[in-house]
């Protein structure tokens, strides 16, 4: 499934999605912010869908993160937890690492160099 289209148009970020070994990738592109908070959210927890337990999330793509991307990374942590899984960061960027860092997201969170090596560990 892949969420692409028109995103440059409305602001929302580019949100694509992959099975790979049976572990859901979701790759982000863009800019997250408060306006694309409730977009960014439902990409990470479908409504309506059951938890995949075991998710990489590919930040390689994303140029800029606040708060409200914070607050959706540690929402979907907590709802992989929940569902006896695993969710998994990778790529990020030296802007978002910084902020990923004053909140202590890393220490919360795995946090990988490429998509692979979050998939084989």
């Amino acid at each position: 499934m892949t969420d692409t289209h028109n995103a440059a148009q409305s602001g929302r970020p580019a949100i694509d999605h992959a099975t790979v070994d049976g572990i859901r990738v979701v790759t982000l592109r863009g800019e997250i912010d408060h306006a694309v908070r409730d977009h960014l959210g439902q990409a990470l927890l479908p409504p309506g869908d059951a938890v995949r337990p075991r998710t990489v999330i590919d930040l390689s793509g994303v140029t800029f993160m606040d708060s409200s991307g914070i607050n959706a990374l540690i929402t979907a942590h907590h709802a992989t937890e929940d569902a006896d899984g695993w969710l998994r960061l990778a790529g990020p960027r030296e802007p978002v690492v910084r902020v990923m860092q004053l909140v202590g997201i890393d220490a919360l969170i795995p946090c990988y160099p490429t998509v692979r090596q979050a998939l084989d560990s």
